[in-house]
């Protein structure tokens, strides 16, 4: 493996129980890229991020990440240099916790953080909340704050632990339009500042793609539909295969928009 790349993936399956769940998945990450995963329901997006983490072990092909490779490392310690922020983890967290203790406990990779901070943790901690322009809630608790709000504490949490990639699970889930746009205003600039590590978005929706993103990786029913760079991966034509029904891709402004076709409504072919 090139000790360039941030992940590789090579011919990855899985199955369980006789059925297929990822099959010949290939997938590259280099440093300085940034990427969307894009599928639809039961594409097999939940179950790749589980493969990469460890949580799900490989039928068959091979996991390079960081440097390491899934069968000869212990991935315990190669899951604290991945940043993982999903609805898993959110639903988790004590609602009593200020937002500063949720902070800290990613240094541990915690949920629920007892006992008091030590004083290197509680710089630290600031200071992410202050990357994550949320510092004003630093002694708020998790109950009272909104969802674009423990979404920020959420990647403030997982930066902690100073990780090479932090994937996104779905962030945008639950926001509000005028909310998530604030929120990918700011995942822009982050992906911008010179010590960001490699961000993988994990979504539904070509919307969420600001210009920060440069790749992308589209998957249905556990294959590959396109990978790459966005301008050959991210097209009408992909997506229209991914979705199974025809789609029009438009760009305006650098954001990504999604027309689905009169005649396709009417064949009832959206799925």
């Amino acid at each position: 493996m090139s000790s360039e790349s941030i992940l590789r993936v090579e011919g990855l399956r899985i199955q369980r129980d006789g059925v297929t769940i990822l099959d010949g998945i290939e997938w590259t990450i280099a440093p300085g890229e940034h990427w969307a995963l894009l599928g639809g329901n039961g594409s097999g997006k939940t179950s790749l991020l589980s493969a990469l983490t460890g949580y799900l072990m490989p039928t068959a092909g091979g996991i390079h990440l960081l440097g390491h490779e899934y069968g000869h490392a212990d991935w315990r310690e190669v899951r604290l240099k991945i940043g993982i922020v999903s609805s898993s983890v959110r639903q988790m967290m004590n609602d009593t916790e200020p937002a500063l203790d949720s902070v800290v406990s990613g240094r541990y990779a915690i949920i629920d953080y007892w006992g008091r901070p030590k004083r290197s943790d509680s710089v630290k901690a600031r200071q992410l909340l202050a990357d994550v322009e949320a510092s004003h809630l630093e002694r708020r608790p998790w109950a009272v704050l909104s969802q674009g709000e423990r979404q920020r504490v959420l990647i403030a949490r997982a930066l902690m632990a100073e990780p090479r990639i932090l994937i996104l699970d779905e962030p945008c889930a639950g926001l509000d339009p005028v909310a998530r746009e604030h929120f990918l205003g700011f995942l822009d600039r982050l992906a911008r500042r010179p010590d960001a590590p490699t961000l993988v978005l994990v979504t539904h929706h070509v919307e969420e793609i600001t210009p920060v993103f440069s790749h992308a990786l589209l998957l249905r029913a556990g294959r590959t539909v396109a990978s790459g760079p966005l301008r050959t991966a991210l097209t009408s034509g992909t997506l229209s295969r991914m979705f199974g029904s025809p789609v029009r891709l438009g760009r305006s402004g650098g954001r990504f928009r999604l027309r689905v076709p009169d005649d396709a409504v009417r064949d009832g072919g959206v799925l």
